[in-house]
């Protein structure tokens, strides 16, 4: 152990093979634990030279009824339905709400959560940057007990609760929504591979593909950073190959919708000459034209669970033991990928 590493209780908890809300009710001497139990923890806890975090416990007791949010971008519709649902919640539970935007810069985001941390919220509620593919940040927000809920962009490996999408679910829908419409040869265009819900939604569009026996091809998975130009750079590719696909998948809205744009403007028409879909039902969705198929998802309930259990964490109502909490999505089928519509 690095000289002068605080030990958590977190570490007690791995190193016992018991939750993190075991031991802190066994060092509060909770007479619902079995006397063994608690001879045992507390007897790790003196050999690992556990202190208690009394700056965390001050905060904790003298809390500043302030949460702070993170999201990659103020501006999206997705995040800001996200953001009313944590807004209104935390207001009727009698917590005011900070929010940041990282604007998909991993330095910023660090730069958000020092600024939140040292404005003293008692919690944060962060989906993460599409830069961001490290995470001593997060790790060192877990080691000093500093409460977090990651939402939607999430890092799988860091034991904090987690609202996620069944991505892989919505994005095997719309898939084989795509294959029942006769579509055979089916781009996906992914976002930085790095990010969860790029992987998860290519596990969904592979699996629909294996279930109607179509092997995986390499040239038929594009990636775009999800920028204008990378989104336009993608279009571009797909329209040049040979032979054309005859159907592409999105990984969200916004890069469907560039797509579509660009391939108007050299003539190729969706979805007679190939179909179109999308993920995340953004308002342009449906006014766009052809109107585009997508996965509907629901930001306002997202952010409604993400900080209800957060706050029931704070409250004592939720064990601090992380739990994964996954929302269905829904696909809405509409012309882009329907000739007979």
């Amino acid at each position: 152990m690095k000289k002068g590493h605080q030990v958590t209780m977190k570490e007690i908890a791995k190193k016992l093979g018991v939750s993190v809300s075991t031991i802190s009710r066994a060092l509060k001497d909770s007479p619902e634990l079995h006397p063994e139990t608690k001879r045992k923890i507390v007897e790790m806890a003196k050999e690992m030279n556990y202190q208690p975090n009394l700056l965390a416990q001050s905060l904790r007791i003298s809390r500043t009824k302030t949460l702070g949010v993170i999201v990659p971008e103020i501006t999206s519709h997705f995040f800001a339905s996200c953001i009313s649902g944590i807004q209104d919640h935390a207001n009727r539970r009698g917590y005011n709400v900070m929010i940041c935007q990282s604007n998909e810069s991993i330095d910023q985001e660090i730069a958000n959560i020092k600024t939140l941390v040292s404005s003293q919220v008692d919690a944060l509620l962060i989906s993460l940057s599409r830069e961001t593919n490290h995470y001593e940040h997060l790790y060192e927000l877990y080691s000093r007990e500093i409460p977090f809920v990651l939402f939607d962009r999430v890092q799988e490996d860091i034991p904090v609760s987690k609202v996620t999408f069944n991505d892989a679910g919505g994005a095997y829908q719309v898939t084989h929504h795509l294959l029942e419409m006769g579509c055979k040869n089916i781009v996906y265009v992914s976002g930085p591979e790095d990010l969860y819900i790029s992987k998860k939604r290519k596990e969904g569009y592979l699996k629909a593909l294996k279930e109607y026996g179509i092997d995986e091809n390499p040239e038929y998975i594009k990636v775009s950073d999800l920028t204008l130009t990378g989104n336009i750079q993608v279009a571009k590719a797909i329209a040049e190959m040979n032979p054309k696909p005859d159907g592409v998948f999105c990984m969200i809205d916004p890069v469907a919708v560039d797509v579509l744009t660009y391939w108007k403007s050299v003539g190729l028409k969706v979805p007679e000459d190939i179909a179109l879909a999308g993920f995340t039902d953004n308002p342009t969705a449906a006014v766009v034209e052809p109107p585009l198929t997508t996965v509907s998802q629901p930001g306002y309930e997202m952010g409604k669970l993400a900080v209800s259990h957060l706050l029931d964490q704070l409250d004592g109502q939720a064990s601090d033991d992380p739990i994964s909490i996954v929302l269905e999505t829904t696909l809405v089928p509409r012309k882009s990928s329907n000739k007979h519509l």
